[in-house]
C-alpha cells in the first residue's frame, strides 16, 4: 500500500509531520480530515522501481496540496523532476527524461486516450482493465504517469473523475464533468462518446481560428519590425552619406522628422520603456480588481470583429455542459451550477449566477441572457420554447444553430481580417516609400553628386 508524508495542522494550532499508509492520496486526505486534522501537504513516498509493469499505488509526485473552496484539494502542477542523476528504469527513468522539464500534455494526447478508452469500454472492458491497456499504448510520458495515478485511484475504489480533478491543468473542466456524470449515472460509455466528439470539435475549431488569425498576425508584426529596422538603420545611414559628401540637398521632411524622432528615442529610450511598463502595471492592477475584470470581460464580448465569436464560444461551451447534465437527470439549477465553471469570463458567470437565483425565487432563468443583449435573440426564444416542451431536445437544436452561427462568424472574420491587414500594409508601405525609398532613389540617381561637387567646379573655373 502506498505511503504518504503528511504535514497537518492540529486544532490547537500545531504543525505535525507524520507518515501514513492509505490506498490513495484522496483517501488519505479524507482520513486526516475525519480525525479533525487540517492537511497542509500530502506527498507520496516514491520508491524506485526496476520494471515498467503496472503500479498499485499513486506514482505521481505532486506539490504541496493547498486547500481550495471545495471539499477536495487540488495540487497546482507536477513537481520538478528528481535531482537524482541516475537514469534507472521504470518511474525514475521517466522522471529524468523530458517529462521532468514540464513537457505539456497536448489535446491530441487526451483525444487519443479518450478514443482508445471508449473503444475498450465498447468491448466490455472494465475500467481497471481498460486503463491498464491504454497506459501501455500511451506515447506521452507525463500522461502515462497521470493515467497510472488514475488507475491507482480506481483500484482503491475511487472514481476516475476524483483523480482527474487533481489534474485540472491537463484535463478541461467540461471533460472532467462528462466523465463525472457518466460514472455517477452508470453511462460512462455514452459520456466517453460525447467527450470524443467534444474534443474533436474543439480541435477543429481551434485550428480554424489559428488558420485565420496567425497569418495576419505574422504579417502585422513582420511589417512593424521591418519598418522599425529600416528607420533605425536605414535613415541614419542615408543622412550620414548626404552629410559626408557635403550635399546641400535636404532629405524629405517626413524623412527628417523620422530621423530626429529616431535619434531622440535612442538618447532617451528609457522614457518610452518606462511609459510602457507603467501602462502595463496600471492595466494589470485595473484587471485585478473585480470591477476592472468585469469591465474587461464585457469588452471582450463587445469588441469589434472578435467579440461575437468569443461570446458564442463561451455560450456554446456552457450549453453543451448543461445539456449533458440534463440528459443525465439533473435539475436545471443543478445543471447550471455544475456547468458555470466551464467558462472563465465573469460576465457569463454572473449571468449564470443570476439565472440560478431566478430559479430559486420563481423567475425565468433565461431572463439574464435575454436582457444582456449579447447573443442572438433566436437562442433565447428557443430556450423559452424548450421550457414549455422538451428542454434537452431544444438545447440540442439550439446548439446546432449556434454552431452554424459560429461558422458564419468565422467566415466573416476571414473576409474582414485580410481587408484590415491590407489597409494597414498600404499605410505602412506609403510611409515607408516616402520616408526611406525616395531618398534611396535620389541617392541612386546621382543628383546629390552634382550638388555636392558644384562648388568645386565653380572654384576651379
Amino acid at each position: 500500500m502506498p505511503e504518504y508524508n503528511c504535514r497537518v495542522l492540529t486544532p490547537q494550532g500545531q504543525v505535525i509531520k507524520s507518515r501514513m499508509e492509505d490506498s490513495s492520496r484522496l483517501s488519505c486526505i479524507r482520513r486526516l480530515k475525519r480525525n479533525g486534522l487540517t492537511p497542509i501537504s500530502v506527498k507520496p513516498v516514491l520508491i524506485s522501481t526496476t520494471s515498467s509493469k503496472k503500479k498499485t499505488g499513486n506514482t505521481t509526485r505532486a506539490r504541496n496540496i493547498k486547500p481550495s473552496a471545495s471539499t477536495y484539494y487540488v495540487p497546482r502542477r507536477i513537481q520538478e523532476k528528481s535531482k537524482s542523476k541516475k537514469a534507472g528504469s521504470g518511474f525514475w527513468a521517466i522522471l529524468t527524461s523530458d517529462v521532468g522539464e514540464g513537457k505539456k500534455v497536448s489535446s491530441r494526447d487526451i483525444r487519443v486516450f479518450t478514443q482508445n478508452f471508449y473503444l475498450l469500454k465498447k468491448a466490455n472492458f472494465n475500467n481497471i482493465h481498460a486503463l491498464s491497456t491504454v497506459i501501455q499504448t500511451t506515447e506521452s510520458p507525463r500522461l502515462r504517469l497521470i493515467l497510472e495515478d488514475i488507475l491507482a485511484g480506481v483500484e482503491s475504489g475511487e472514481y476516475m473523475y476524483t483523480t482527474m480533478e487533481y489534474y485540472s491543468n491537463v484535463f478541461p473542466y467540461i471533460y472532467i464533468n462528462m466523465i463525472k456524470v457518466g460514472e455517477l449515472s452508470g453511462s460512462l460509455e455514452r459520456s466517453l462518446e460525447q467527450a470524443v466528439e467534444y474534443l474533436e470539435n474543439s480541435d477543429t475549431l481551434r485550428k480554424r481560428v489559428k488558420k485565420i488569425v496567425l497569418p495576419n498576425l505574422i504579417m502585422f508584426f513582420g511589417l512593424i519590425i521591418g519598418t522599425i529596422v529600416a528607420v533605425i538603420v536605414g535613415v541614419p545611414m542615408l543622412k550620414g552619406i548626404f552629410d559626408s559628401v557635403g550635399s546641400h540637398k535636404q532629405l524629405p521632411v517626413i524623412t527628417m522628422w523620422l530621423y530626429n524622432t529616431t535619434m531622440f528615442l535612442r538618447n532617451v529610450w528609457y522614457v518610452p520603456v518606462g511609459i510602457i511598463v507603467i501602462a502595463c502595471g496600471i492595466f494589470y492592477l485595473w484587471v485585478s480588481s473585480p470591477k476592472g475584470r468585469y469591465d474587461f470581460d464585457y469588452f471582450k464580448y463587445t469588441m469589434p470583429i472578435f467579440g461575437k465569436l468569443l461570446y458564442l464560444l463561451d455560450f456554446s461551451r456552457l450549453m453543451q455542459c448543461t445539456l449533458l447534465n440534463l440528459q443525465n437527470g439533473m435539475r436545471i439549477q443543478d445543471a447550471l451550477e455544475v456547468s458555470k465553471s466551464v467558462v472563465k469570463n465573469t460576465v457569463m458567470m454572473s449571468m449564470v449566477e443570476t439565472s440560478i437565483n431566478n430559479i430559486f425565487v420563481g423567475q425565468s432563468w433565461i431572463e439574464p441572457f435575454d436582457e444582456a443583449k449579447l447573443g442572438d435573440a433566436m437562442c433565447t426564444e428557443m430556450l423559452k420554447i424548450g421550457m414549455q416542451t422538451d428542454l434537452p431536445e431544444m438545447i440540442a437544436k439550439m446548439l446546432e444553430y449556434v454552431e452554424s452561427d459560429i461558422n458564419n462568424t468565422l467566415e466573416k472574420i476571414m473576409k474582414v481580417l485580410p481587408e484590415i491587414a491590407y489597409l494597414f500594409v498600404g499605410v505602412v508601405l506609403i510611409f515607408f516609400v516616402c520616408a526611406v525609398l525616395v531618398p534611396c532613389i535620389s541617392l541612386y540617381m546621382g543628383d546629390w553628386m552634382f550638388d555636392a561637387y558644384s562648388d568645386d567646379i565653380d572654384i576651379s573655373l
